[in-house]
């Protein structure tokens, strides 16, 4: 069958012998597989083509079940825990002996969430173990927001599909690591700086830099990532800049431009109906027709902190000289 539609209950069997499904997530649609299974977690890495130094993150359904993959929680997670969860926070926890090191390439740490979305968390409860569950597309490929995007680039390689129709949030976790004891951001997502410093009384941001040689220190920091196959160019178009024909933009706000926009991502510049549509319209943009994509500046504050991350690894750096 193509797509592989299926429902949470068959799901769960099929995570329970081994298989990988596309879940929905409040965030974005997971390829979860059983996150104590070696082998589930090389069907994933295979299907998206994802390099096994980008370490997974593991879901959980409930917060009796972070035992069973975090061996230490730092009385600062806990409390970040409480507050935002469940939610789109990843937290970066020394892991337990049950977790593979394939799921963490090989880091004594786990990234884990507690996902948002009552889909996702009865596929967990039913499965009865954690998943691994990173975006459910090719790796450095935009990530999917509903259960049609995983079906054109995964639909006649994984074992399921479960709709749950469109991500609320729609661009991956807050992921938090805690060297020192102090709460660091390492990708911004929908639990903003602002609200982790309610919380925790201080917050960093860690600048994410790509290490080849290396595993990451969490999942989604490779700095060229979230690339549509269309360039995209983010930000102020230069003066004189020569712009091909098809040349589509999409838009932010009442920013003026001599390019019409073809998307706006929120015409009354609210940041949480953008980012819930930053992925899609990017993807809608993906055509063969089309020769450029333009994004329009976003305020780089609250959700649009996370919003500046994505597209600052899908752009490309300067305008081409010719198209």
């Amino acid at each position: 069958m193509f797509p592989p539609w299926t429902s949470p209950e068959a799901a769960a069997e099929i995570l329970q012998r081994g298989g990988i499904v596309a879940i929905p997530t409040e965030t974005v649609y997971g390829l979860a597989g059983n996150a104590y299974d070696p082998t589930a977690l090389a069907k994933i890495f295979e299907a998206k083509k994802r390099p096994h130094f980008d370490p997974l993150i593991v879901h959980i359904a409930a917060m009796d079940e972070l035992k069973n993959v975090a061996a230490e929680v730092p009385e600062v997670a806990r409390k970040l825990a409480e507050a935002y969860w469940p939610g789109p926070m990843t937290l970066v926890l020394p892991k337990t002996e049950r977790i593979p090191d394939l799921a963490t390439s090989g880091l004594s740490t786990v990234a884990v969430r507690f996902p948002n979305h009552p889909i996702a968390q009865k596929i967990i409860r039913l499965a009865g173990i954690p998943l691994a569950a990173p975006s459910a597309n090719l790796f450095q490929h935009v990530s999917p927001t509903t259960a049609q995007h995983v079906a054109e680039q995964l639909g006649n390689i994984i074992d399921g599909i479960v709709d749950g129709g469109n991500c609320g949030v729609g661009v991956e976790s807050t992921i938090i690591a805690f060297p020192d004891g102090k709460p660091t951001i390492l990708r911004p997502g929908g639990i903003t700086p602002e609200m982790v410093k309610a919380i925790a009384g201080s917050v960093e941001i860690h600048e994410s830099k790509s290490n080849p040689k290396g595993p990451m220190l969490a999942p989604g920091m490779i700095d060229r990532h979230y690339r549509p196959q269309v360039p995209l160019f983010y930000g102020p178009v230069p003066e004189n800049a020569k712009l091909p024909a098809g040349t589509v933009r999409i838009a932010f706000g009442n920013t003026a431009s001599a390019i019409p926009a073809t998307l706006n991502l929120s015409p009354s510049g609210n940041l949480q109906e953008a980012t819930a549509n930053l992925y899609a319209f990017m993807r809608q943009l993906d055509k063969p027709e089309n020769q450029l994509i333009l994004v329009d500046p976003i305020p780089n504050e609250g959700l649009g902190i996370a919003c500046n991350d994505r597209l600052r690894r899908a752009a490309i750096r300067q305008l081409p000289e010719s198209f």
